[in-house]
C-alpha cells in the first residue's frame, strides 16, 4: 500500500508535468457569467462540452437570466437543448433550478457549496465547477475523465464520485484542486482515453501504475 506521503509526492510530480503540457487548461464550457456557467454545466451531464457550446448561444439569447429561464416553455426549451441528450430531465432541472434561483437567491447564483446543492439539478460536481471557475473557490470536479484517471493513476480505488473527490482532496494541494481537475480532463481527452490510452507516449507514465503495466506488457 502506498502511503499518503508518497502519493502526495507522486501527485506533485504529475501536477507539475501536466501543468507544463497543458498550460492553457481551463473550463471549456463557453460562458460570460456565472448563470451561464451553471446552465452549461447542467447541460454537460452525459454530453460533451463541444456539443453544449453549440447549443448555449441560442439558449442564452432566449433566456438571458434566471427569471426568463424560470418562465420557459418546456416544448421550446426541449427543442433548443435536445441534442445534449436526456433533454426532458435537463429541461425540468433547468426550469426548476432557475425558479429556485429567483425564489431563494433573488436571481443571483450563490457562491457557497451548501447553497448551490440546494438547487434542483445541482450536485457537488456542478457546484464545484461553478465555485472553482466563477468564484475562485477551490473544488475537485469528478467527471468521467477525472474518475477514470484517478483509478489508473492509483489516486483512488473508489468508484463513487463523492469518495473519489475526498481521496483527491487528501493528496492534491487545496490551491490546485480546480486546476488539477482541468488537467486530468485535458489529459483524458488527449492521451488517457477510455478505450485506447496512449500509454507508450504518455509523459506522466513513470508516475502511473496502470501505464507502467501496459508498457511492460507491450515490451514482453
Amino acid at each position: 500500500m502506498e502511503s499518503v506521503r508518497k502519493r502526495k509526492n507522486r501527485v506533485s510530480k504529475i501536477l507539475e508535468r501536466l501543468t507544463e503540457i497543458y498550460d492553457t487548461a481551463r473550463c471549456t464550457l463557453d460562458h460570460d457569467n456565472t448563470y451561464q456557467l451553471l446552465v452549461a454545466t447542467i447541460l454537460a451531464a452525459q454530453c460533451t462540452d463541444k456539443r453544449v457550446n453549440l447549443v448555449t448561444p441560442d439558449l442564452f439569447r432566449k433566456y438571458p437570466d434566471p427569471a426568463a429561464l424560470a418562465k420557459a416553455d418546456r416544448t421550446e426549451l426541449i427543442e433548443i437543448i435536445r441534442s445534449t441528450g436526456f433533454f426532458r430531465n435537463k429541461t425540468s432541472n433547468l426550469i426548476a433550478c432557475a425558479t429556485d434561483l429567483v425564489r431563494l437567491f433573488g436571481g443571483e447564483v450563490p457562491g457557497e457549496l451548501e447553497k448551490l446543492v440546494k438547487l434542483k439539478g445541482v450536485g457537488r460536481k456542478t457546484a464545484n465547477v461553478v465555485l472553482g471557475n466563477s468564484f475562485g473557490v477551490p473544488g475537485v470536479v469528478v467527471d468521467t475523465h477525472v474518475k477514470r484517471l484517478s483509478g489508473r493513476l492509483a489516486l483512488s480505488d473508489n468508484t463513487d464520485p463523492g469518495k473519489i473527490e475526498r481521496d483527491l482532496m487528501e493528496v492534491v494541494p487545496r490551491s490546485h484542486w480546480t486546476l488539477f481537475s482541468h488537467l486530468l480532463v485535458f489529459h483524458g481527452r488527449e492521451i488517457c482515453r477510455a478505450r485506447h490510452p496512449v500509454c507508450a507516449s504518455c509523459l506522466i507514465n513513470k508516475w502511473c501504475p496502470h501505464g507502467q503495466e501496459i508498457v511492460s506488457l507491450a515490451v514482453e
